[in-house]
C-alpha cells in the first residue's frame, strides 16, 4: 500500500509539472508574440527602413516585409568617410540578445545613425526589435564596407556638407 501511494504521488507531481510547465510554454509563446509585434511597430516608427531597407523611404513604406532590415548599398559620405546600412538581420543572427542591447546602449555609431536614440530606448524596447529581427530570419546581403574620408565610393552616395565652423 505504501509503495501504491509512493507512485501515486509520483505520479500527481509528474501530471502538475507537466501542466504547469504546458501552461508557462503558452505564456511564453504569447509573451514572445507580444514582443514581436512590439518590435515591427517599433523599426515602423522609429524610421530603421529609411536607411537599413533599401528602397523604403522612396517608395513610401511600401516594401514587402521580407525584405526589411536587409542593408543597403547606398553610401552616407561627409566628414567621417562613407557609411552603410547594415544588413540587421544578418547582424542580429551573430550575436544574442543581451549583446544587442549592450550595443545598442553604449555604442556610438558614425553618422548618419541616430545611436543617440538607441541609447536612450528602454532595454524592453530594444529586446523588442531584437526578437522581432529575429523573428526576420536571415536574409539579404553584407553591406559594403566603411570607407575612410581619403577613399572614393565605387556606388551611389549621399554627401554630407561639411559642419559649419
Amino acid at each position: 500500500m505504501i509503495l501504491f501511494r509512493s507512485l501515486l504521488m509520483g505520479a500527481v507531481f509528474v501530471a502538475m509539472t507537466a501542466s504547469t510547465q504546458c501552461v508557462l510554454a503558452g505564456q511564453s509563446k504569447a509573451a514572445d508574440a507580444m514582443a514581436i509585434e512590439r518590435g515591427r511597430y517599433l523599426v515602423k516608427i522609429s524610421g530603421c527602413n529609411d536607411c537599413h531597407t533599401s528602397g523604403y523611404a522612396q517608395a513610401g513604406g511600401k516594401i514587402s516585409e521580407k525584405q526589411w532590415l536587409t542593408g543597403d548599398r547606398l553610401g552616407w559620405r561627409g566628414p567621417w568617410g562613407t557609411t552603410y546600412a547594415t544588413n540587421l538581420r544578418s547582424f542580429m543572427q551573430n550575436i544574442s540578445e543581451n549583446q544587442w542591447v549592450k550595443i545598442a546602449h553604449t555604442t556610438q555609431f558614425r553618422p548618419p545613425m541616430p545611436w543617440f536614440a538607441l541609447r536612450d530606448m528602454t532595454t524592453q524596447d530594444l529586446q523588442a526589435i531584437y526578437r522581432f529581427v529575429k523573428f526576420l530570419g536571415p536574409g539579404g546581403e553584407a553591406e559594403p564596407t566603411y570607407l575612410p574620408p581619403d577613399q572614393e565610393p565605387n556606388g551611389p552616395f549621399v554627401l554630407f556638407p561639411q559642419p559649419p565652423k
